[in-house]
């Protein structure tokens, strides 16, 4: 098969495990971690404006989800890449980077939060998978 083509598999295999890391880690954040009583997260709405129950803990899951996340896929693109293993991991990086920014605009957050996701959950996981994948 065409490297390239590998290349590009590698990519969408790396977003599908991603997005699975992340979202089982968020659906099991309630059960870790006990909401905030009237804490609606069923909607972005009802997460904005039950935002000020949350207290820090409450963050670890989200912030778990994308960096756990990230990290997943952008080692499972690395690991399966066949040329470019670290700057394909680092579009992994760069794709869940835009939806973390996203996220940004949809659901309010403490600004601490946002800028410790941002800065610490994508763009060094995917250097941390690509660099493990490398190693081994």
């Amino acid at each position: 098969m065409n490297p390239t083509l590998k290349n590009i598999f590698a990519v969408i295999a790396g977003v599908l495990a991603g997005s699975i890391v992340n979202m089982a880690l968020l659906q099991i954040n309630g059960t870790l971690i006990t909401l905030p009583e009237g804490a609606n997260v069923s909607t972005p709405e009802g997460l904005a404006a039950t935002m000020s129950l949350f207290q820090p803990i409450h963050f670890l899951a989200p912030f778990l989800a994308h960096a756990v996340g990230t990290f997943a896929g952008a080692f499972v693109t690395a690991s399966l890449a066949v040329t470019r293993k670290q700057r394909l991991a680092f579009v992994i990086g760069g794709w869940f980077l835009l939806g973390g920014i996203s996220m940004v605009f949809m659901v309010p957050a403490p600004r601490w939060f946002t800028m410790l996701d941002l800065v610490l959950a994508y763009l060094p996981m995917s250097y941390l998978a690509s660099r493990l994948v490398k190693q081994v």
